[in-house]
């Protein structure tokens, strides 16, 4: 069979595998913390016709392309006030620590709330971590509280609640995107700043982001981008599928030759 028959397939395979990145970048356009994929593409293997010798270069064809990475790109979206006090943003870099029994999950969604244990939690419920490892709670006498950009929760009286923790990666592009805003550690390389845990800072120490109070983080998608970006990758699977057609047409000619 043609070549160009099967490296049209794989072209198609990585442009489709493109569109549905950049349909999830679209649908997520809203979403607080969203941080949108990028595709990159590399080429396959090539079949080398003639080896090289002294003063030639090789003659190689080429079989196609594949996906090289599907990269989260780790940039910070614009804040957006809201005027509820439990939404923040961080300024900066890091992520929020929020914990499920004894999983860890990091999120840069701050919209955060006080359950019924007057636990402060995300909206999956998992409990918000301070400094201290634990979760931050509310007293039965806090009538109201403030909150610093170092992430120092205070009452009415000025005593601290507790103060937010922030995780900073030497990588945060290899966070593994758990679903739900969350992210989970695999190929992050640790954190970068040591305080009372491996990576944990208080907001704007070492590293970390400060915190606005009122505010949460909007997607770093960008439409127009990706509604181009998509003009570009409809435009590449409809060449690879003429790729298949023509393709289709020669081996159709060369079937008649038997007439």
């Amino acid at each position: 069979m043609l070549r160009s028959l099967y490296s049209g397939v794989s072209g198609m395979k990585n442009f489709q595998t493109e569109l549905d990145t950049i349909g999830n970048n679209i649908a997520n356009v809203n979403t607080y913390g969203y941080k949108k994929g990028r595709v990159t593409f590399k080429d396959a293997i090539s079949q080398t016709l003639v080896s090289a010798t002294p003063g030639t270069s090789a003659q190689q064809v080429g079989l196609g392309s594949q996906i090289g990475s599907i990269d989260t790109v780790d940039t910070s979206g614009s804040p957006e006030s809201t005027g509820r006090p439990l939404d923040f943003a961080i300024t900066g870099d890091g992520y929020f620590r929020v914990r499920d029994g004894n999983d860890t999950y990091y999120t840069r969604a701050g919209n955060f709330y006080f359950d019924n244990n007057r636990r402060l939690v995300n909206s999956e419920g998992f409990a918000v971590l301070g400094t201290n490892g634990q979760a931050i709670t509310l007293k039965a006498n806090v009538k109201s509280f403030s909150v610093a950009t170092d992430g120092t929760i205070s009452d009415q009286d000025g005593n601290t609640i507790g103060i937010i923790s922030i995780a900073t990666f030497q990588n945060p592009a290899g966070l593994t995107k758990a679903g739900g805003n969350l992210y989970t550690t695999a190929n992050s390389n640790a954190g970068q700043v040591t305080v009372s845990q491996p990576g944990v800072s208080q907001p704007g120490q070492k590293g970390a982001g400060t915190i606005k109070s009122g505010y949460l983080e909007m997607s770093n998608v960008d439409l127009s981008e990706e509604l181009t970006n998509m003009i570009v990758a409809e435009r590449g699977f409809q060449a690879n599928t003429r790729i298949i057609t023509t393709s289709d047409e020669i081996l159709q000619e060369l079937v008649n030759l038997k007439r």
